[in-house]
């Protein structure tokens, strides 16, 4: 293993992971960071920003746009809290997001001794605004714990992680491995669910779709609008998946917000809706609810707000591709069977 410090390790498997930009404030327990930044200038772009609330909102902001993982950096106690509320907004938002996080030296830790920016269990103050959380104290684990961040960004539903890294273990020397980066593929629906979904779609009289967020996320709108031909159902789109399909399409009805806007026309004459990535956060009484197929890589939300005739934990693109392609089969095997 080739010997480099804390920080020299830090910044080389997120250049391995892909990270081109860091939004970052520096301050003293994150110095050590800026020095191995430094070092790779030409391959990592700095921003520097004004308050440790921009490094989390424009990783965000970068994430959105780019389809990367957006990396912020800031120093802990107040610093770490300041850049909390980008990384709430990345949350609710399903967005993938790195935040590095400074600590007080690792021997001080859990000794309440007062020390600069010191926040007594700061790993719990993030659980809940991450999908996971972690703290190093040795060089040679860095490589490791980034990789892992990476795969919890880039596999499920995104959403923002923290790592943690005291200064002295940014400066020591160690010896450590940087890995290469994995590919992750998004995952796949049962046959017998798909098949499910299918004959529901098919015989139903009135179907709609909603694609949510997370449809937006995954690319999934070329597959979304085979789907809305193969059945002809309106398509609604949420806040957060404006532009998914484009607005000028015949299937798309226009921008749903709870139930005010095209929910509130579609859903009384539906007896199928077919949500995609949505939460389903509609106003009104569940019984005038027509009957749901729930595609979302987050089995939480799957039947949280609303009951669900079937739930299908996968990615948006896949299952709603693996649906189109059962569709058009059904469909042909129906028209042949008619000849």
């Amino acid at each position: 293993m080739p010997e480099m410090s804390g920080a020299q390790a830090l910044v080389r498997q997120l250049r391995s992971e892909g990270v081109d930009t860091i939004f970052a404030l520096p301050g003293v327990q994150i110095m050590a960071a800026f020095d191995a930044l430094h070092e790779a200038q030409n391959d990592i772009s700095l921003v520097h920003v004004r308050h440790e609330q921009a490094t989390t909102y424009m990783a965000d902001g970068y994430a959105k746009v780019t389809g990367k993982v957006g990396v912020a950096m800031a120093v802990p106690g107040p610093g770490a809290l300041n850049a909390s509320a980008g990384l709430g907004t990345a949350f609710a938002s399903s967005s993938p997001v790195l935040l590095v996080s400074g600590q007080i030296d690792s021997g001080a830790l859990g000794k309440r001794q007062g020390q600069l920016h010191e926040v007594e269990d700061q790993l719990d103050v993030f659980k809940p605004i991450t999908k996971w959380n972690h703290r190093v104290t040795r060089v040679e684990e860095i490589p490791e714990a980034v990789h892992e961040a990476f795969r919890h960004l880039k596999t499920g539903r995104p959403r923002p992680v923290e790592l943690e890294i005291p200064p002295d273990t940014l400066a020591n020397l160690g010896a450590a491995d940087i890995i290469e980066p994995e590919e992750y593929s998004g995952a796949s629906a049962s046959a017998d669910d798909i098949a499910r979904a299918a004959q529901i779609l098919s015989d139903a009289k009135r179907p709609a779709i909603i694609a949510g967020g997370g449809s937006m996320i995954a690319g999934a709108g070329e597959e979304i609008l085979k789907i809305a031909g193969l059945v002809q159902a309106p398509v609604m789109t949420t806040q957060g998946s404006k532009g998914v399909i484009s607005e000028a399409n015949p299937y798309h009805t226009g921008t749903n917000y709870i139930t005010i806007g095209p929910a509130s026309h579609v859903l009384p004459d539906c007896d199928v809706l077919l949500a995609i990535g949505t939460r389903l956060l509609f106003r009104g009484p569940q019984e005038n609810m027509p009957r749901i197929i729930h595609i979302d890589a987050d089995p939480d939300e799957i039947g949280k707000n609303f009951p669900t005739e079937l739930g299908i934990v996968a990615d948006a693109k896949v299952a709603t591709g693996q649906l189109a392609e059962r569709l058009s089969e059904r469909i042909k095997g129906e028209a042949h069977g008619h000849e």
